[in-house]
């Protein structure tokens, strides 16, 4: 096939101790998954459905850094479990859900938050406040044949050495599972899609030169710099 100009590479992330590239083909985010992060977002976790959406395959950034977005005086981390699908399909039962899992990493999903506060306001997407270049710093992938599927265990983000969020993944309202079910019947998943499943509370600003760094029990960790 031959098209009109060269198309841009493939996004993908580095596999832990490979060579190997995971090849990404959309990335959701569920909103509001811990309980504590949803109050502290104004929310009652009691009363909300999950929702969902989506950053671009274009914002994954590996390389340590993450440059200070313009338009924003409010710029936010948010650490997260990130869950790589090697299988997709419509309807995915929850009991199978799990076995469409490839493997697992960490990620921030960083949020001009004043922005998304503006977009709230007058019921427009988020995508100016979420989906904004270099906004999804990731880790390498660690395949689940590793490390099983994990449900439980310490999620937490440093900055600048401080402890700024801390959670457990039992904290999340709806589980891994849950996650893929729900979301394979709003979209068909395809493989090469992650899912940003939540982070806890504690979200804050950051500023240039600051140093984050990001962690999953057993299964990686993720320090990034702004600047």
């Amino acid at each position: 096939m031959t098209y009109v100009f060269e198309p841009s590479p493939r996004p993908s992330l580095p596999v832990r101790g490979s060579s190997l590239l995971f090849p990404v083909h959309r990335i959701y985010c569920v909103g509001r998954n811990y309980a504590e992060h949803a109050r502290e977002m104004g929310s009652d976790p009691d009363r909300e459905p999950p929702f969902f959406f989506q950053k671009s395959p274009d914002n994954i950034a590996t390389d340590g850094r993450f440059p200070f977005p313009p338009l924003s005086s409010d710029v936010q981390f948010e650490v997260e479990l990130v869950v790589a699908l090697a299988k997709g399909g419509a309807g995915i039962g929850r009991e199978a859900a799990l076995d469409h899992v490839w493997g697992y990493g960490v990620g921030l999903d960083m949020t001009r938050r004043d922005l998304q506060a503006a977009a709230k306001k007058t019921g427009r997407p988020w995508d100016v406040a979420k989906a904004f270049e270099k906004s999804a710093p990731m880790s390498a992938l660690v395949p689940a044949r590793d490390i099983g599927h994990p449900s439980r265990g310490a999620i937490t983000l440093d900055v600048n050495g401080t402890r700024r969020q801390t959670g457990d993944l039992a904290d999340m309202i709806w589980s891994i599972p849950h996650q893929i079910a729900i979301l394979s019947t709003l979209f068909e998943l395809r493989p090469g899609d992650l899912i940003m499943t939540g982070t806890p509370s504690g979200v804050g600003a950051v500023a240039r030169g600051d140093r984050m760094s990001g962690a999953v029990a057993g299964v990686g960790r993720l320090d990034v710099t702004v600047v």
